[in-house]
């Protein structure tokens, strides 16, 4: 029941959003409606500023730290073909044309990389963390985030250079804890953000793709047969 909910909370706010009918607060007094909440809290509040809207349609240029870049959409590779991304992990560019399963899916080994970039070309948000650095209730914190949640995935990215890394398409933020209140920020401003990502209307469930038994992350460097990543 929570997952056919949350659902319909997202399908509501992405005909909202693609049609510019509502802003910041009021927006999120319409998700907390269809989710049966009477109220909007003071974290709520504060995160309507986050919001994409008609006047600013990609809001995550006021969240510290955050980097963007465009990407050419739609160059797809062949697995086992490897691409030489130019971030790490990833956040756009040349991918598999077999995406990763993203509807709240919490992975618990780490998934091959070319995957995952063609999910936020659907307007995904992927948050990937270093498995040495975060466990226990900082894991569950960030499981807690995603499970069941669509167009939200998450899995462990070995040697990610701090312990949180959040991409989609053409953005990525990383954050050293949890608790950072960034990570909401940068998920109210770019998830299913049809300003932002290639392919609005495109799925997260993928019949093609096995997320019981992912293709997995492969360490080593791409080699000099990699393709780039544009």
């Amino acid at each position: 029941m929570r997952s056919t909910t949350t659902a319909l909370v997202i399908a509501l706010v992405s005909v909202l959003l693609a049609g510019g009918a509502l802003t910041g607060v009021a927006l999120l007094t319409a998700e907390r409606a269809v989710a049966g909440q009477a109220t909007v809290s003071e974290r709520d509040r504060k995160l309507a500023a986050f919001m994409p809207s008609e006047d600013n349609p990609d809001p995550s240029g006021a969240i510290p730290g955050i980097v963007r870049r465009d990407y050419d959409p739609g160059l797809h590779v062949v697995a086992p073909q490897r691409v030489a991304y130019d971030h790490s992990p990833p956040f756009g560019g040349r991918h598999d044309q077999v995406w990763a399963a993203c509807n709240g899916v919490v992975y618990p080994t780490a998934v091959r990389t070319e995957h995952l970039v063609h999910s936020l070309e659907h307007g995904s948000v992927w948050i990937a963390y270093n498995p040495d650095q975060v466990a226990g209730d900082e894991l569950a914190k960030l499981a807690e985030r995603v499970a069941g949640k669509p167009y939200l995935v998450m899995s462990p990215y070995p040697g990610l250079d701090q312990p949180i890394s959040l991409q989609s398409w053409g953005h990525q933020l990383k954050v050293p804890t949890a608790d950072d209140e960034r990570i909401d920020q940068f998920i109210t401003a770019l998830l299913l953000n049809p300003s932002t990502y290639p392919e609005p209307g495109a799925p997260c469930d993928s019949m093609a793709f096995d997320q019981d038994a992912p293709p997995p992350f492969d360490p080593t460097p791409p080699g000099a047969d990699a393709q780039p990543p544009i």
